[in-house]
C-alpha cells in the first residue's frame, strides 16, 4: 500500500468542502488551487503580483511540509481573473521558478469572489530537483 498523506492550511474553506492544501503519494505531491487567503481573509486586495506572491509562499510551504522543495516542482497552474494581469502574474511566476522551469499553464479564468485576482495549483516529484536549483 502506498502512504498518503496530507496537509491543510486552516482555511474553513478546506472542511466545508471536503478538500486539503496539498497531498502526497508516494514522490508526488499535489497542491490544490491556491489563492492570496490569509488567517484574515484577502491579503493583497487589488493587486495580482501580490496576491500570486502570496499564493506561492502557501504552495511553498506545502510542499515543504510534506518533504519536498519549491524546486522539485514540475508543473503549474495559473488562473487570472483579469487577463490584463498575465505579464505581472507570470513575472511573479518567473521570479520563483526562473531556474526551476517546470510546465506552466497560464489561462483567465472566473475566480470565486471578485476579490480574488490569482489562483495558482501546482504539482511536485520529491527529489527531482536539479543541484543547480
Amino acid at each position: 500500500m502506498v502512504e498518503r498523506k496530507s496537509v491543510g492550511s486552516g482555511v474553513s474553506w478546506e472542511e466545508t468542502y471536503g478538500y486539503c492544501r496539498a497531498v502526497r503519494v508516494a514522490d508526488r505531491i499535489y497542491v490544490s488551487g491556491t489563492t492570496a487567503t490569509g488567517p484574515d481573509g484577502l491579503v493583497a486586495p487589488g493587486d495580482a503580483a501580490g496576491q500570486a506572491r502570496f499564493a506561492l509562499d502557501k504552495i511553498e510551504a506545502a510542499i515543504t511540509s510534506l518533504g519536498g522543495s519549491l524546486g522539485d516542482v514540475v508543473r503549474t497552474r495559473i488562473f487570472v481573473a483579469n487577463v490584463d494581469d498575465w505579464k505581472r502574474v507570470g513575472e511573479v511566476h518567473g521570479e520563483r521558478f526562473g531556474k526551476i522551469r517546470p510546465a506552466n499553464t497560464l489561462v483567465r479564468a472566473d475566480l470565486i469572489g471578485d476579490e480574488y485576482l490569482v489562483e495558482i495549483e501546482a504539482e511536485a516529484v520529491v527529489g527531482s530537483a536539479s543541484a543547480d536549483v
